[in-house]
């Protein structure tokens, strides 16, 4: 396809949305949200239907009703910037160009659970962000006051640890602890930082937040389909004649996807990062890049018939058996023995069956580790299997 004709389907796309990049008046958000009471703005993002954009999805208006009904003298807010996810660089780009739109969203949810400090948890990577976010953090917690929102924002930099993207780990870090994940439930809304009740949604979640109150939840419920409504901020990386940072809305399948990203000659696309799942060619048509086909935190990696799917696999599960941070036996164990595993078939050691054997151990993996760094290895692992075998005893 010309590539012009590609950027002109992309251009059209991006105008159906358009709520993260645009520009937006904050301090007339500011305003609207202090004339609504917290039930106000937790019913208007109930009924918008934005779901977290990290990745898992859960309702995001439900999450905030749940921190709003307990009865605690201290909240948190967290905005959960530590995008470690290969792949994923979206939250960045957010961060640095639209941050006031994250900010106003968690002064939002402040008002609506009834929370007085927020933190914002960097990743370590993004410290270069720091002078422009502090800059406008200040501005905000100033605005914060003369808006009649008693609530105050700090960033916590993180030291590039891939596990504390989960939300309990993260926490954990935050309280100068190893980060590893806690035993859920209880959840962090229930019991989160220093045992307080804590709400954590994603750079994009906030910023949504922000649009949704000013634009109104009608608009949003006008983008995507009906389980998967509004927008997304893509990240697009790999064999891609169109790369970059792409606000789109939700529901294209992936076959719409490539057609306009793609190179003319891609075989599969990792949808969601390492711990998403590999679509091969002959489910594009068919798989809607949703919730109710591939959720995905941003990553959109397209791969190319010159590339080895058996290196690909290597390559994530050498990254999961790295950053796995230990703590239970299946993910430390698992791991590596699925790395083992695959270098074993490959240089003949192991017979092509053996991977039934290594499918049984992600299953179990996916059930018995503690975090969803362990339960998803098996998502790239089963997918690439079950696609490429061909490729994996080459």
């Amino acid at each position: 396809m010309n590539i012009k004709i590609k950027e002109k389907q992309l251009q059209d796309l991006q105008e159906k949305v358009n709520l993260i990049f645009s520009d937006a008046d904050c301090k007339s958000v500011l305003d609207k949200g202090s004339k609504l009471s917290g039930d106000d703005i937790i019913n208007q993002l109930i009924d918008s239907g934005l779901r977290g954009r990290g990745g898992a999805g859960f309702p995001t208006g439900i999450k905030w009703k749940g921190a709003a009904d307990i009865k605690s003298d201290i909240k948190y807010i967290i905005c959960n910037a530590d995008e470690g996810e290969p792949g994923t660089f979206k939250d960045r780009k957010i961060l640095d160009e639209r941050p006031e739109k994250v900010l106003t969203g968690m002064a939002l949810c402040s008002k609506a659970v009834k929370a007085k400090e927020g933190f914002i948890y960097l990743r370590g990577e993004y410290n270069f962000l720091l002078p422009n976010l502090n800059k406008k953090i200040d501005e905000f917690n100033k605005l914060f006051k003369e808006k009649g929102y008693d609530f105050k924002i700090t960033v916590v930099s993180g030291s590039g640890a891939y596990v504390c993207g989960e939300e309990t780990s993260l926490i954990e870090s935050m309280e100068g602890k190893r980060g590893e994940p806690r035993n859920k439930p209880p959840f962090p809304v229930f019991e989160g930082l220093f045992n307080k009740p804590t709400v954590v949604n994603n750079v994009e979640t906030f910023a949504y937040t922000a649009m949704i109150i000013n634009e109104g939840p009608e608009k949003f419920k006008t983008i995507g389909t009906k389980d998967s409504k509004g927008g997304k901020v893509f990240s697009v990386s790999g064999d891609a004649a169109v790369k970059g940072i792409y606000e789109l809305p939700l529901g294209m399948t992936i076959q719409e996807f490539v057609d306009i990203f793609g190179d003319g000659d891609t075989k599969a696309v990792q949808v969601g990062g390492y711990s998403g799942k590999c679509i091969p060619r002959k489910n594009f048509s068919n798989t809607i890049i949703g919730f109710e086909g591939v959720p995905t935190g941003g990553s959109m990696m397209l791969f190319n018939s010159s590339r080895s799917m058996y290196h690909i696999l290597k390559n994530m599960l050498e990254f999961f058996q790295e950053e796995s941070c230990g703590q239970c036996t299946p993910c430390r164990v698992g791991c590596q023995q699925l790395l083992k595993g695959i270098e074993a078939i490959r240089s003949k050691e192991r017979p092509i069956g053996y991977l039934e054997e290594l499918k049984k151990l992600s299953n179990t993996m996916a059930i018995a580790s503690k975090c969803g760094l362990g339960q998803s290895v098996g998502n790239p692992f089963n997918s690439i299997t079950d696609n490429f075998k061909d490729e994996i005893c080459y």
